[in-house]
């Protein structure tokens, strides 16, 4: 099978049936998830494509990407700022209450930086939303087989990243996981038709196999060691003095 132009890239794969899938699916969650983050700034890096700050109310919102918003995305309703590099972000240390990253570690050249400058714009107790490709699905596993023949299923230049090694990426840079999703348990059909078919799976697989959807959606949440707050002292306790304990050396005197 001859490789097609539409499963090169991110952005042309996720205006497939199959990306239309996954972008619905993405769409729904990260509406839940960002409705309830408050702050003053957000910021989507990358994948215009999905609108992930839709729901959030936070007035600065941005979309950071490395290239000029097409004509098809002018009806944003948030700025966009144009970065040639994700891994130097363009916003000053500390400054961000919301990063929303959907699909952006599996296509950088370097994620782990990409995830440190991340963790450098935001503020303490800011949160990060990533979403990502998981390759232990059946949609991971067509993918490793069309390495082999040529036929991709998914993006070709993707080097999709295991849960577990993402939490390792975020637990040292301090990020706490809080919440997670799984999702898109339909088999890795291409057209419409046959993934409206397997819909009823969507809820079978959270019920039944809940770590082999397609895609994953991770919240985590920025640590600052040392930090905590401090509040009035209610009562103070006298520091007790330790009590004295006697020590005697026996002297055995020879009869």
């Amino acid at each position: 099978m001859v490789e097609t132009p539409e499963i090169i890239d991110l952005a042309a794969w996720l205006q497939t049936p199959t990306g239309a899938y996954l972008r619905a699916w993405e769409q729904r969650h990260l509406n839940a998830l960002t409705a309830d983050i408050f702050g003053f700034n957000a910021v989507q890096i990358g994948s215009p494509q999905i609108h992930a700050l839709a729901a959030n109310r936070m007035p600065y919102r941005w979309l950071t990407d490395n290239a000029m918003p097409a004509e098809s995305q002018s009806e944003l309703e948030i700025p966009q700022v144009v970065t040639h590099d994700f891994c130097e972000l363009p916003f000053a240390s500390q400054s961000l209450d919301l990063v929303v990253l959907p699909h952006v570690l599996e296509f950088a050249a370097e994620p782990h930086q990409v995830l440190r400058e991340v963790e450098r714009v935001l503020i303490p107790e800011g949160q990060v939303i990533i979403c990502g490709f998981n390759p232990s699905s059946l949609w991971g596993m067509r993918q490793a087989a069309g390495r082999l023949t040529g036929a991709h299923f998914l993006p070709r230049d993707g080097e999709f990243i295991r849960l577990p090694r993402l939490k390792d990426w975020l637990k040292l840079l301090n990020m706490e996981v809080n919440r997670g999703h799984f999702g898109c348990y339909a088999p890795p059909c291409q057209t419409e038709q046959w993934l409206g078919r397997f819909s009823f799976m969507e809820k079978a697989g959270d019920r039944w196999w809940p770590y082999f959807g397609a895609v994953y959606i991770v919240q985590a949440i920025k640590r600052v060691p040392g930090m905590r707050l401090i509040g009035p002292a209610l009562s103070k306790q006298k520091v007790k003095a330790p009590r004295g304990v006697p020590a005697t050396n026996r002297i055995h005197k020879s009869k």
